[in-house]
């Protein structure tokens, strides 16, 4: 399956982690547009053609959405998605908003296709998760 790897890419545990999740996802057969390794000397100009031709190739979002406040560009790349193509949001973060709106952003929880809260998951559940996930993506459209 093609996908998009929609996640935080400002730190560089941010990027190794996403560079790590990109790779077990190859291994697992699916090919990955990872933006931080296609933006690489780009302005804001470049970068944004290129991110969104990136989502309309894929057939599904993987988003990351850890962080008190989910990430910005990733919330954004989540909201273009939506309604086009299957979201598959993980959260690995034990934080969550106040209040009755549950772990983080309905706006983003709600617009999911596969929901993943794997609060202190380390990366090899995570892959697994992640690769469940996509496997039953890809049995729903065999089946349609």
């Amino acid at each position: 399956m093609r996908l998009y790897l929609a996640a935080p890419l400002f730190s560089a545990a941010e990027r190794d982690w996403n560079e790590e999740l990109a790779a077990a996802l190859r291994n697992g057969g699916h090919e990955v547009f990872l933006p931080q390794e296609n933006e690489a000397g780009m302005d804001s100009a470049t970068i944004f053609p290129t991110d969104v031709a990136g989502i309309d190739q894929a057939e599904a979002l993987v988003a990351i959405v850890d962080g008190a406040d989910p990430d910005a560009g990733t919330s954004w790349e989540v909201g273009y998605a939506y309604g086009k193509k299957p979201l598959v949001l993980v959260r690995t973060d034990f934080r969550t908003e106040s209040g009755s709106s549950g772990a983080y952003s309905p706006m983003l929880a709600e617009a999911a296709t596969i929901r993943l809260d794997l609060p202190f998951a380390q990366m090899p559940r995570v892959v697994a998760e992640v690769i469940d996930a996509l496997a039953r993506l890809e049995q729903v459209g065999a089946q349609t």
